[in-house]
């Protein structure tokens, strides 16, 4: 018996970010009061989500028994990823130098208030290759499951699965532990995604209500620009590797609505990551293949952030009236390339890597990060979603490269 329209989750979702634009627009002291429902669902999904990528990813490779096969999807998955992120950035700098949003702003750093941009620039001492690199080692086993650092579990995941492995029967008895851990997890997941909606509204409500129309109009053409830029990379780039791969990218993104309407209202990816796991899976991907490629895609194949670092760096520089040329563009490109790396597991991770960004450049005031501030939420409501269809499209791709694809399911479940 088919559900009625009004049960299903992304209509539900999608009223309550309705509701919660007209609370935060005609009430924005209330819309904004209500943000801890949008931070209290965020918070349900992430205390799940390291023992998820844990227990699908020690599965995953536990049970291909071949580490060579390992080996070689991580080195197909990292190849894939760092193309797409480096044409991400290229078509963010290009959009950006045409379009030029930032021109004629004039703005004077010396007048304005970093107050609220402090925290984030002082982050930035502690973002770099080999702090990065030091990072992805957990102080403890547990630690890393304990702080939900992606990384950090990815890598011990991988250790413990090639570890049990090696096990052969041994193994076996902790390998159906795991499963049914599992399972409870994806259940608990279940139970946590029928408070969506509630999240959802929060969440949309306090960003109409604190930034609102005020942030949309002073820098309308920041916004503008940047939502055009995700929209031409995600039918310019992802829907042609979508339709050679042998699948729609618009029956996909219907797939996946209510995966892309909870990232755009709660500007979080990770909100969704247990669901797109299982919806990936449904689609025909092997469940090996979707627990190595969605854990580390969602560190390296951060497509909309390489989209908001490009275009936000240079609009800072042509408000500030700092000039870049060809050649510092390229420079600028190679830095985005190592910084937008270091995007995972930190909080306010886009912010806090364009601070970084700025002060590994040099020539860019960091300090005029705090223009765009007001409305680095507006602008993470671009960005999440399109990390999320990236993601989505590269588990896809690479699942058919390895062969473990089930096309015939795959085209029945998006017909």
């Amino acid at each position: 018996m088919k559900k009625a329209w009004y049960k299903t989750l992304w209509v539900q979702v999608l009223l309550a970010m309705g509701v919660g634009v007209a609370l935060g627009h005609f009430n924005p002291h209330l819309g904004t009061a209500l943000q801890p429902l949008g931070d209290a669902f965020i918070k349900l999904i992430r205390m799940l989500i390291a023992p998820i990528i844990f227990c699908t990813v020690v599965q995953g490779i536990a049970k291909m028994n071949d580490m060579a096969r390992v080996g070689r999807i991580a080195l197909k998955t990292l190849l894939y990823f760092e193309a797409l992120t480096t044409l991400a950035l290229v078509i963010g700098l290009v959009v950006v130098n045409l379009w030029q949003p930032g021109a004629g702003m004039n703005i004077d750093v010396a007048n304005l208030d970093v107050g609220a941009a402090k925290n984030y620039i002082a982050q930035t001492q502690s973002q770099g290759v080999v702090p990065f690199l030091m990072n992805l080692i957990p102080n403890t086993t547990v630690g890393a499951l304990a702080d939900g650092n992606v990384l950090q579990t990815l890598l011990l995941s991988v250790l413990f699965g090639a570890a049990l492995m090696g096990l052969g029967d041994l193994g076996k008895p902790f390998l159906n532990l795991l499963d049914a851990v599992s399972r409870m997890l994806f259940g608990a997941v279940g139970i946590v995604m029928w408070l969506a909606p509630l999240g959802a509204l929060g969440a949309m409500a306090y960003t109409v209500g604190k930034y609102g129309t005020a942030s949309l109009l002073s820098l309308g053409q920041l916004l503008l620009c940047f939502y055009v830029t995700c929209l031409l990379f995600v039918f310019g780039v992802l829907g042609p590797i979508a339709h050679f791969s042998g699948f729609s990218l618009m029956k996909l993104m219907r797939f996946i609505r209510e995966e892309i309407l909870i990232c755009f209202a709660t500007t979080s990816s990770e909100t969704v990551m247990p669901r797109i796991i299982l919806k990936l899976e449904a689609l025909g991907c092997k469940p090996s293949v979707v627990g190595l490629v969605i854990p580390t895609g969602y560190s390296f194949n951060l497509d909309g952030t390489c989209l908001y670092l490009a275009a936000v760096t240079v609009f800072l520089a042509q408000a500030t009236n700092t000039p870049l040329d060809l050649m510092q563009q390229i420079g600028l490109l190679a830095v985005l390339l190592l910084t937008s790396k270091g995007a995972a597991g930190v909080a306010g991770a886009a912010f806090v890597v364009l601070a970084a960004t700025l002060s590994t450049v040099g020539s860019i005031p960091v300090s005029s990060v705090a223009l765009i501030l007001g409305v680095h939420r507006l602008l993470s409501e671009g960005l999440t979603p399109t990390n999320l269809i990236g993601n989505a499209v590269a588990t896809l791709v690479i699942s058919k490269w390895e062969g473990d694809l089930d096309e015939a399911q795959m085209q029945a479940v998006l017909n």
